[in-house]
């Protein structure tokens, strides 16, 4: 039986929805078929005049009786506001549009019978029918959807808010006394969302309301939010850009320490730097022991330390307030011994080594020089005695023929020409060899000025015998060699000592002179 029951019920349920398919086939087929003739949609702005057109196309074996014009509002019943027979007048029965509502023209036709309504207003929206009356088909009609449009009012604005946790309205959008309602949307990157509400406005009008809520922080401050309405008026959408104000307590650092406070430095300067809305109030610097060095200089929110020393060795604060509240922030310098720069140091280690290598070489000069001096100068031997005997080859522009020069003194000693060589010899030895005193000769020294004064004050007998050695010593009777050749300047005779040249002289490693133009055979 429970079967049965639920075949029948599906019997019944094809033969509803095959009746349905037939009912929309044929409802569709009579509006197709439709014979009165209207506008679906018309627009209006309130204040203005609207006409409302109707019309029958094909009256082939029809009877048009009578039309009549009903308005249905969207509250309310039905009401006719306009008929039309053709053995009587126009007739207009009491309704809201008594008096504005008209046939057009004011002598119609049953076939077009166009009726017009003059200072629409707000409450004129609604369905307007036009119905005929006829024989042998009866009734037929057709709608028209008077739509009512009212340009809205439309403004943004924002919300000042503080900083906090819970979700508050930061910017609010309003659409004020439009028809239809408007449609409000926001474009922003805060992280929030909109909620909208409708209210009734004036004369039938409606007015939108949206709301962005977030929860706001002090990084949300000054972010960009748009507000964009949309509205059939309009031929495009209107857009409020605008930046969301987020109060917040003074958001505070302290720049400008690089740890390099080293004893010495000088004009190092702290930044307080703070971020609030609404600005600070306020920039207060001080030190964690209450003391503010005497180097220190403070310019609003710069703390300006003119010479760092022990008394900056702190801790610095820097204290911001604005209405929302106080915030503070802290640096601790540590000054230290203050480093050597590498790159001066590579400096001054160059200058010193460039200095030691350019006194090195002074030095060598110098060496070289006075080694060079004491060759071209006179060597002289002695025992180290009291009795030692000093001669000086050299004197004055012109010598005697015996080489002993005329000069100062008797002997031809202390002569104004003090450049030759000196020997220095023993007089016990006094009749050995040239040869032969030298291999006993002392090492060379330069004679000193007692030496010279001792040399004056030689006896004219110990002269005599430094004479005689002088002759047994000349290189003209030198035993043992050839005779000599010696070259002169044909024309100058004035600079010669003996029989050689003053500066023809040069003397040797084992005290011996020799000539430096002579020729020997």
């Amino acid at each position: 039986m429970a079967r049965l029951d639920a075949r029948n019920w599906l019997d019944l349920a094809s033969m509803m929805g095959l009746l349905c398919l037939v009912a929309s086939i044929l409802a569709g087929h009579g509006v197709a078929g439709q014979r009165v003739k209207v506008e679906a949609e018309v627009l209006s702005y309130p204040g203005q005049t609207v006409n409302l057109r109707c019309a029958f196309t094909d009256a082939t074996g029809i009877q048009l009786t009578m039309v009549t014009w009903i308005y249905e509002p969207k509250e309310g019943d039905r009401i006719n506001i306009a008929v039309f027979h053709p053995k009587f007048a126009p007739n207009y029965p009491d309704s809201p549009m008594k008096g504005r509502v008209s046939f057009s023209p004011s002598t119609p036709e049953l076939a077009s019978p166009s009726i017009q309504i003059s200072e629409v207003r707000m409450t004129d929206e609604g369905r307007y029918i036009c119905e005929y009356a006829t024989y042998p088909i009866g009734n037929e009609q057709g709608i028209t959807y008077l739509i009512m449009l009212a340009k809205p009012q439309n403004s943004a604005s924002i919300v000042t808010v503080e900083a906090g946790t819970k979700p508050v309205v930061v910017a609010r959008c309003e659409s004020v006394d439009g028809l239809p309602a408007s449609q409000i949307s926001w474009v922003t990157t805060a992280n929030g969302n909109g909620t909208s509400v409708t209210k009734d406005g004036k004369d039938n009008t409606v007015t939108m309301i949206s709301e962005y809520v977030m929860v706001p922080t002090a990084a949300d401050n000054g972010k960009d939010i748009s507000c964009v309405v949309n509205h059939r008026t309009q031929v495009k959408a209107e857009s409020f850009p605008l930046k969301l104000a987020v109060q917040y307590p003074p958001q505070v650092t302290i720049e400008g320490y690089d740890n390099n406070w080293y004893m010495g430095r000088t004009n190092v300067v702290l930044t307080c730097q703070a971020s609030s809305n609404p600005i600070p109030i306020s920039v207060l610097w001080k030190t964690m022991s209450g003391v503010m060095p005497d180097t220190v200089q403070i310019t609003d929110n710069k703390l300006k330390v003119l010479k760092v020393d022990e008394a900056v060795n702190t801790t610095f604060v820097c204290e911001v307030k604005n209405r929302i509240g106080t915030t503070r922030d802290q640096i601790t310098a540590n000054v230290r011994e203050p480093t050597v720069n590498p790159s001066n140091a590579g400096v001054v280690a160059g200058a010193v080594i460039g200095s030691l290598l350019a006194l090195l070489l002074v030095a060598a000069l110098i060496a070289v020089l006075v080694t060079r001096s004491r060759r071209q100068q006179q060597g002289y031997r002695a025992n180290g005695g009291s009795d030692m005997k000093t001669r000086m080859f050299g004197g004055g522009k012109k010598a005697s023929k015996n080489g002993t020069g005329g000069g100062a003194g008797p002997g031809g000693v202390g002569g104004g020409n003090n450049n030759g060589p000196i020997y220095v010899y023993n007089e016990s030895s006094s009749h050995q060899a040239l040869g032969e005193k030298n291999n006993h000769h002392q090492p060379l020294t330069t004679p000193t000025a007692q030496d010279i004064l001792l040399s004056n004050e030689l006896d004219d007998a110990e002269r005599r015998k430094f004479d005689e050695l002088e002759e047994e010593e000349r290189y003209d009777n030198f035993t043992g060699g050839a005779p000599i050749l010696q070259l002169r300047p044909p024309n100058d005779q004035d600079d010669i000592i003996g029989d050689y040249m003053d500066d023809d002289m040069e003397s040797q490693r084992d005290g011996s002179v020799i000539s430096r133009t002579a020729v020997y055979v």
